[in-house]
């Protein structure tokens, strides 16, 4: 079987540990046979060759992304490249760029209460990404977001109302996978931190929701 090839681009705000958590994610790869280039410049998405990388990951907070990236970025997810990502290193990158956003699923708004514990409902259980995982309590940002509907929803959390009232009894999404033309998408917003990486329904989630969006070597069509 080909080997698969991964782009990891990480910046933006430090206060994601986004080096750190790049290499967090290059272990993740390497340790399920990806070929993985890191890079730390947005110039990386205007590659002519974008395509040759079976899966992106962006681990970019706020940001900024010219307008040239941003059109190879979308136009290689279009074609079939995968892309995945967490937290605020895709769910909060490129504020400005409606298009990153329209292509990834959704937007960070808030997390109210900033740190505190919160419980993850998986509501798919019968998905591969989540098979076997149960509900779970988790410490980190509780991200309130905006969402597409199309998102095909794995995971949310409600909000208790104790840090914002008037959002109580809302149910948010966590977790979500989508296609974007031939591109399968993938997101899950924990992971504020590059040591939330221990916590296992965490971890698991992203590796196997990077492993679900990553291109198949056969160029078909992939299945939802």
């Amino acid at each position: 079987m080909n080997q698969k090839n991964a782009l990891i681009v990480w910046g933006g705000w430090e206060g994601h540990q986004p080096g750190e958590c790049a290499a967090r994610v290059e272990k993740m790869l390497v340790e399920e046979g990806f070929a993985v280039e890191r890079e730390n410049q947005t110039g990386a998405f205007a590659d002519p060759d974008l395509t040759r990388f079976d899966l992106i990951i962006p681990i970019f907070s706020m940001g900024s992304i010219a307008d040239a990236e941003s059109k190879s970025l979308c136009a290689a997810v279009e074609s079939g490249v995968g892309l995945a990502g967490f937290h605020g290193g895709m769910g909060d990158s490129f504020r400005l760029n409606t298009d990153y956003q329209f292509m990834t699923g959704g937007q960070w708004v808030a997390h109210p209460g900033n740190i505190i514990s919160y419980r993850v409902n998986i509501v798919d259980k019968s998905d591969p990404i989540t098979q076997g995982i149960e509900d779970f309590i988790y410490e980190s940002e509780q991200y309130y977001m905006h969402v597409d509907p199309s998102n095909h929803v794995l995971a949310t959390t409600t909000f208790s109302g104790d840090y914002c009232f008037w959002i109580k009894g809302v149910r948010m999404p966590v977790v979500w996978k989508r296609m974007h033309g031939r591109g399968k998408v993938f997101y899950s917003s924990l992971g504020h931190l590059a040591s939330e990486f221990a916590v296992g329904e965490m971890a698991t989630l992203l590796r196997r929701g990077m492993l679900w969006a990553a291109r198949e070597k056969d160029g078909g069509t992939p299945s939802t």
